[in-house]
């Protein structure tokens, strides 16, 4: 097997440790940028959401019960169809 000069493996963990480093630095810059942009942003937008009327909000329609006669008719197409099936 072969095996590399001491200097070589040294040199190839100092790039490796310096790489590792310069990667970390960069998405710790990025990320801490990307959150004060977004902080920035929101307070922007809040002073621009503040400005508008608020309206009125909607009632949703109340969703009446379905009739005895449509339960009825469901239970008879659950029956057809279990029997359609041959269970």
């Amino acid at each position: 097997m072969l095996q590399l000069p001491k200097e070589v493996l040294m040199a190839q963990l100092s790039n490796g440790l310096l790489l590792l480093a310069l990667g970390m630095g960069t998405v710790f810059v990025f990320l801490t940028i990307l959150v004060v942009v977004t902080k920035t942003m929101s307070k922007v937008v809040g002073k621009f959401e503040s400005k508008k009327p608020v309206a009125a909000p909607v009632a949703a329609p109340v969703a009446q019960a379905p009739a005895p006669a449509a339960d009825a008719e469901v239970a008879a197409a659950i029956v057809a169809a279990l029997a359609k099936s041959g269970k």
